[in-house]
């Protein structure tokens, strides 16, 4: 990809409104989000409900940002139905495309003219692929499991053979770019299904390859050594320490997980790459500022780093805990009681943990997103303090509004 030619797309996750309004500020080109069920984090997230889509178009809207439904578990006869009640309110409230791998759902967006995204559970791995789902679809989620080599072939020749989609439009690549990756081969994975009833590839995964396990030679008894008891738990992908690879191979859009994390995880993963995206076509992609972006990334949850197989390695690097290695944690402390937009002052309830001046602070909300800073100056009780307790009505000035669902955290080394 030659600088100046059109930017890849940076697509972010939204579980909930305080993820999309993260999204929305921190420089997002596309958001993607599911409804109820019927999408891979059905339980994972606090999902939206069909009659928040008119919302959400109208809100990204705003900042000229694409929306992207997912539909892409797999479906049976039952949903057949709702599939269709789905469409029709995506295609009322003008939502970009869908994300779907079923054929149904494939089916049923270009019978109502809703753009189609495939999804990385139809695991496209060659250009033949591309070139069969060119026909409903414009953009293609290529397998996590191949390396920036073979991307880079399948790019090369949709532009190479014209393979367009049904808009008349070169077909578009799109890969993960960052979080949560699954041992299974693009997240097919049966384990969940087997011991508790509760499908993955239903979006109702309860992520049994996250825990410890021993392994027990059945015949013997003897329990084999292992080097490490989270053998299924991969660490999180990250591209950003290789990102001119990653656009030299041709991706169009670079997607990342997380739909089940929390606001100020969009809000620091978007804005890292953000950045990253932009200084590489600006010319100032660094050591220095890739230092500085993955510092960042490490404040928030994650389970370690590797660079997945983009780089062809074989095997995947497994996680040595269980749950987050993140540098830094949220503790709630309150909640949002007043903002004084003239003297742009915050008033917050202090319900569980004591604050001071030069803490790290943390506000998330539906319509405020996530926004951290540092205490410079606090009243409580209308008097200059250097700190508020539980029980306090304190004041801070903060250079954004703030509602009474908003929620204030402390942020504290982990």
């Amino acid at each position: 990809m030659k600088r100046g030619s059109e930017k890849i797309e940076l697509m972010a996750p939204a579980g909930n409104f305080e993820s999309l309004q993260a999204a929305l500020d921190n420089g997002a080109d596309s958001v993607y989000f599911g409804v109820e069920q019927l999408n891979m984090r059905a339980r994972a997230s606090i999902n939206f409900t069909i009659d928040d889509l008119l919302e959400i178009v109208t809100k990204c809207e705003k900042k000229n940002v694409r929306t992207y439904l997912t539909l892409n578990t797999i479906i049976y006869d039952h949903d057949l139905s709702l599939i269709k009640v789905v469409m029709a309110k995506a295609k009322e409230a003008g939502i970009t495309a869908v994300i779907a791998s079923d054929q149904a759902v494939i089916a049923s967006a270009r019978s109502m003219e809703v753009a189609v995204h495939i999804s990385t559970q139809l695991n496209i791995t060659n250009v033949e692929t591309v070139k069969f789902y060119s026909l409903f679809a414009e953009t293609m989620v290529l397998s996590r499991e191949l390396s920036l080599r073979q991307v880079k072939k399948i790019t090369d020749q949709i532009e190479k053979e014209q393979i367009k989609g049904p808009s008349g439009e070169l077909v578009k690549v799109e890969i993960f770019g960052h979080g949560a990756l699954c041992m299974a081969v693009s997240g097919k994975c049966y384990l969940s299904l087997h011991s508790n009833n509760s499908s993955a590839n239903r979006g109702a995964c309860k992520q049994n390859c996250r825990k410890k396990y021993t392994v027990v030679d059945q015949e013997s008894g003897f329990e084999i050594e292992i080097d490490n008891e989270y053998m299924m738990s991969p660490k999180d992908l990250c591209t950003i320490n290789f990102l001119d690879e990653v656009l030299e191979a041709g991706v169009q859009v670079l997607k990342i997980e997380g739909r089940g994390r929390a606001p100020e995880y969009v809000a620091t993963v978007t804005k890292a790459y953000r950045e990253a995206i932009d200084s590489w076509y600006e010319g100032t992609y660094t050591e220095d500022k890739l230092e500085g972006w993955m510092e960042r990334l490490s404040t928030v949850y994650n389970r370690g780093f590797w660079s997945g197989y983009y780089l062809g390695q074989k095997l995947g690097e497994w996680s040595k805990t269980s749950g987050s290695q993140a540098t830094q944690k949220k503790v709630y402390v309150g909640k949002g009681v007043h903002y004084f937009p003239k003297a742009g002052i915050a008033e917050f309830k202090i319900e569980a943990y004591n604050i001071k001046k030069g803490d790290k602070i943390l506000v998330t909300g539906p319509s405020t997103g996530a926004q951290e800073l540092v205490i410079e100056e606090m009243l409580v009780n209308d008097l200059a303090a250097e700190a508020a307790k539980k029980g306090d009505n304190c004041t801070i000035k903060l250079p954004f509004r703030v509602r009474m669902s908003d929620k204030l955290y402390k942020l504290v080394e982990a």
